[in-house]
């Protein structure tokens, strides 16, 4: 059975960075992040490991320092821990953040905003948080809040202004699927996008389409609550691959690569390289005959 890697698969700038500040924080002193720094179950636990304490609430905050996650906050957020007295340190990925000012600016120009994202989402909420009203999308039938609100488009005499960005770690062929709707469904309407799909998460994505041409199966590493893996997942799906997505390689099941030739590995952008490395091994070892190779 050969092993073939993905040519870009796992941990991002943006998670790294995330890490790196947490961990330093933790050796001056008592630290609490406001969350899950990042969504992988490794991570969150060698931050625990490291002393740092992690809440859900803003009024559950104990420490000093605080430290808000790699997913983004709302400034009113922000603004409540710094009136508090807290030492804010902001761990938002810096495409994130790119997205938080693609939003803003489209608001700033009087465009009714529209998100691309899973609502509940930590990012989503983040993005959405400082604004007084605001239309999420994900599924066909949500645009049809957009429809029942705004018609064909046109009101008061004048074209509504609809203003649309992404969560980053959307994938980028179904956003614009969303925003041809939208355009389709309320022809009158001003649409503008901004794509605020990270890079990273189009990269991953692209290599997933090489990888499923050549594989019969494919293990995506990420833990349970990353939407990016899911995302991969469910591409490598609709693209006709077996897929499996794994927080590590202990949930490996030999039975799922039975008579499989070639198997594929790639990994979500908070997934580190040892978890990655692990699950090559477990697939490498799974007969004395495996050989990993680049996609």
């Amino acid at each position: 059975m050969k092993v073939r890697v993905a040519s870009h698969l796992g941990m991002c700038f943006g998670v790294r960075d995330a890490i790196d500040l947490a961990m330093g924080l933790t050796q001056r002193g008592p630290v609490t992040i406001l969350g899950d720094l990042v969504h992988n179950p490794d991570v969150v636990a060698q931050v625990d490991a490291a002393g740092a304490i992690r809440v859900r609430q803003v009024d559950e905050v104990a420490t000093r320092t605080v430290l808000l996650t790699a997913h983004g906050t709302a400034d009113r957020v922000k603004l409540q821990l710094r009136l508090a007295g807290h030492e804010v340190h902001d761990a938002t990925c810096p495409l994130v953040h790119r997205a938080h000012l693609a939003l803003a600016r489209l608001v700033a120009e009087g465009y009714y905003p529209v998100v691309i994202g899973q609502a509940g989402h930590v990012e989503v909420r983040g993005l959405v948080g400082d604004l007084e009203d605001c239309t999420i999308i994900l599924e066909d039938a949500d645009i049809d809040r957009l429809v029942e609100r705004f018609g064909t488009g046109f009101q008061n005499n004048q074209r509504v202004k609809l203003g649309l960005v992404s969560q980053t770690t959307q994938p980028l062929e179904r956003v614009l699927e969303l925003v041809e709707q939208v355009r389709q469904r309320l022809p009158d309407a001003e649409v503008r996008f901004l794509d605020t799909v990270c890079q990273p998460t189009k990269d991953r994505q692209a290599s997933l389409r090489e990888l499923a041409q050549a594989c019969e199966v494919v293990v995506v590493v990420g833990g349970p609550d990353s939407n990016n893996s899911r995302k991969l997942t469910e591409l490598a799906r609709q693209l006709g691959c077996r897929a499996y997505q794994v927080a590590g390689a202990g949930e490996l099941k030999p039975e799922w690569f039975a008579g499989v030739e070639s198997v594929g590995l790639t990994a979500g952008t908070s997934t580190p390289d040892r978890v990655i490395d692990e699950v090559r091994l477990w697939l490498e070892a799974l007969n004395s005959c495996a050989t990993s190779v680049p996609a």
